[in-house]
């Protein structure tokens, strides 16, 4: 017993020895790096839908050029003043991109709620206040854009169509004495940058400036039908929005 317990120490010592010597002639395991992280690269591309809300101005300019269809010449400012107010809406649009760049087409749609007036400076046979609101607006814009994965920097441009309402006000009894109503058309540039806090949401910060150029207004009487006046009425539009998008298409996709 005791010759086979020395025997089988022996064994397991010879074994022991050898593996080392193995162990000692093997070459050292290689290094593997790590797998690189991999960046989230958010696409903008896809068709989107959205809400907007936000306010603006309207800056009225009127000059009388015919007064109950007596040609006033030169023209005669009647004065100037700010239509403000609130503008709520919608858009939808599309958008590619290709590396950075991203190009897009939009239509926008709000109702408004822009109001201001001024007294009239013209000599009429009372005293007359000029009022003027903006009762919603439409654009359709191209945009391009430069993408930091989330972050999108955008510039707009294209036509625009404004709604106006005009009333010409008896100042001391604040009557309607003539009014008109006109869809007009004009141009829109703008600027805004737009973040994704979601796959398919982002939300955006706006500023677009309206150029409605001038148009010869004729106003009629409340009370007849009849020509009251003409009135050359200059108009530009400044608004700033806060818009909420939802995208299908071009989901975030995972790159080395």
């Amino acid at each position: 017993m005791k010759k086979f317990l020395l025997g089988a120490a022996g064994l397991v010592a010879a074994m022991s020895i050898a593996t080392s010597a193995f162990a000692a002639d093997l070459p050292a395991r290689p290094y593997v790096k790590a797998p690189a992280m991999i960046a989230a690269i958010y696409d903008w591309s896809g068709f989107y839908l959205g809400l907007n809300a936000g306010g603006g101005s309207a800056r009225k300019c009127w000059d009388i050029n015919n007064n109950l269809g007596v040609v006033v010449a030169p023209a005669f400012r009647e004065g100037c003043h700010d239509a403000t107010g609130a503008l709520a809406g919608g858009q939808i649009g599309f958008r590619w991109q290709s590396g950075e760049w991203v190009f897009g087409i939009e239509a926008q749609g709000d109702w408004a709620n822009f109001k201001g007036q001024n007294a009239s400076l013209f000599p009429f046979a009372f005293a007359a206040t000029n009022q003027t609101k903006v009762t919603g607006l439409g654009l359709l814009t191209g945009q391009v854009g430069y993408a930091w994965s989330n972050v999108l920097f955008y510039v707009k441009g294209g036509g625009a169509v404004v709604s106006d309402r005009y009333r010409g006000i008896v100042t001391a009894t604040n009557v309607f004495f003539d009014q008109a109503d006109e869809n007009r058309w004009g141009g829109v540039v703008g600027a805004g940058v737009e973040v994704g806090f979601a796959p398919n949401w982002s939300v955006a910060f706006e500023y677009d400036h309206l150029f409605m150029g001038n148009r010869n207004i004729q106003m009629t009487n409340t009370a007849t039908g009849a020509l009251s006046r003409w009135d050359n009425i200059k108009q530009d539009v400044d608004i700033g929005q806060v818009r909420v998008n939802y995208r299908w298409g071009g989901p975030v996709i995972a790159k080395y």
